[in-house]
């Protein structure tokens, strides 16, 4: 036992919930930060401003055109287990060598990809380290340990990590069978918890397209969670972690919420109260692609969903008009509420000494 101690010891491997829960984790959301979600945002100003460069097809992949934002959100796979070999010190044989291992585990993966990636690379990385420097061939045998193990996992693992997360997604549809204000509580409560999660929320509400009222009780939760974490940690955070977090991605507080659970009260509770006020009150429906459902304020993705049902629903003869209301409520649900709720919210969890200061700062 000592000799596995002292072996583990050199090869830096430590085995922790600090290690694989904050550190790995805090890396993986930077790493998907500036791809998939990088991507979305220049998908979208593209898109929005007409801008050539950005919805140009610039590259052909096995028959699929990509844009400049599409291959940053094809890069995701390999950037997360970048990120996360990176925060397990790995050498750079390990660590080039998780760039496949990272497109294999997310793109087997499905909707919950980055969950896979989570794993998988922290196991491949891990082995990686175990055998790296420990040959005369070095060079051939890390990299053959590292992908060899991590694309096998990805094989025989990755669908039943994807499975699991659409087990998330069978939840939200059986919560939209609700009557609209239960089924706006869970939605919105559901789907902002997966957003900020390990998994992806868009391919969960694109696989069931998600879209109509329960549509719009699902931006009501990814906002209140990107938003909400963004303004109430502004504190730690100022305008970088504003920016990164309302409209990135609230994932980036995925390592601070291992460490103190209860930094995420005042989110999940604002969902469950905007949830119900977006279907009951504004009754506001995203009847857009079901992808711009799990999106949120992400590149504004949620919010462009809405205005583009709109338009397509006046199209259709179901609308006639787009109303100073739904206006109203979209800007209410999106972004003011998160930005008052979440963090009045928070300062009661403050005052019973379940939030202190640092626990929402960003590393």
């Amino acid at each position: 036992m000592d000799k596995v101690k002292a072996f583990l010891k050199r090869k830096d491997i430590v085995i922790s919930a600090k290690r694989y829960g904050v550190d790995a984790l805090g890396a993986m959301a930077q790493g998907l930060f500036c791809t998939l979600l990088i991507g979305t945002i220049l998908n979208t100003l593209g898109t929005q401003f007409h801008i050539p460069f950005l919805t140009a097809q610039i590259a052909v992949v096995n028959d699929v055109g990509y844009t400049v934002g599409g291959l940053a959100s094809l890069m995701s796979g390999p950037a997360m287990a970048v990120a996360i070999g990176s925060a397990l010190n790995a050498p750079p044989l390990v660590l080039f060598s998780l760039i496949t291992v990272g497109y294999a585990a997310n793109t087997l993966g499905g909707a919950g990809g980055p969950l896979s990636v989570l794993v998988i690379a922290i196991l491949a990385a891990e082995f990686g380290k175990m055998i790296a420097k420990e040959t005369k061939v070095d060079i051939l045998v890390t990299p053959i340990v590292t992908i060899g193990i991590g694309v096998a996992l990805s094989y025989f693992c990755a669908p039943a990590l994807g499975n699991a997360a659409m087990k998330v997604g069978e939840l939200i549809m059986w919560a939209t069978n609700l009557q609209p204000f239960l089924m706006g509580i869970l939605v919105s409560v559901f789907v902002g918890i997966a957003l900020t999660l390990p998994i992806s929320s868009a391919a969960i509400c694109a696989a069931f397209g998600l879209t109509g009222l329960a549509g719009g009780a699902a931006v009501a939760g990814c906002c209140a969670q990107m938003v909400g974490f963004a303004v109430m940690s502004f504190k730690e955070n100022k305008v970088g972690g504003l920016i990164s977090q309302g409209i990135g991605t609230s994932m980036l507080q995925m390592g601070n919420i291992v460490k103190n659970p209860r930094i995420w009260i005042a989110p999940i509770v604002t969902s469950a109260i905007t949830g119900p006020i977006a279907t009951c009150l504004f009754q506001l429906q995203m009847n857009g692609t079901p992808v711009s459902s799990g999106m949120g304020t992400c590149g504004l993705v949620g919010q462009i969903g809405v205005y583009t049902g709109w338009t397509n629903d006046i199209a259709a003869g179901v609308k006639t008009a787009i109303t100073a209301m739904d206006w109203i409520g979209l800007i209410m649900i999106s972004f003011v509420l998160p930005a008052v709720l979440c963090p009045l919210l928070n300062m009661v969890c403050r005052k019973l000494g379940w939030v202190k200061d640092g626990d929402l700062t960003l590393s």
